[in-house]
């Protein structure tokens, strides 16, 4: 845990020192999403609304959001961040956006 707790630490001053910077803000929300998730929604939500061609938020914000029951919120997050990709051109988050979406909806068919 110790580790963790220096990177954190080490990720608050770069943020203290730059709060706008997009990848900062993404490492805090993914340093935080295991043990503080709405401490981690606040950091994706900040990406979302100032850095909204970040292309990572999306996946993880929208899995965060599943985890807190709301799937309304959830898809239309997946649903942004599929449109943001494709004009992005990065088709690899694209289709992963895309399979989080028809899990989201219960689309996703899978033979067991």
């Amino acid at each position: 845990m110790h580790t963790s707790s220096s990177r954190l630490q080490q990720l608050l001053a770069f943020y203290a020192d730059d709060p706008t910077d997009a990848f900062t803000i993404y490492a805090l929300a993914t340093e935080y999403r295991a043990q503080e998730p709405e401490r981690a929604w606040e950091f994706y939500q900040k990406l979302m609304s100032e850095h909204p061609d970040y292309v990572g938020t999306y996946y993880h914000a929208g899995k965060l959001l599943e985890q807190f029951g709301k799937k309304d919120e959830a898809e239309k997050v997946y649903r942004t961040g599929l449109q943001v990709a494709r004009k992005a051109g990065q088709q690899h988050a694209a289709s992963e956006l895309l399979q989080a979406l028809n899990s989201c909806l219960g689309l996703d068919y899978e033979d067991d």
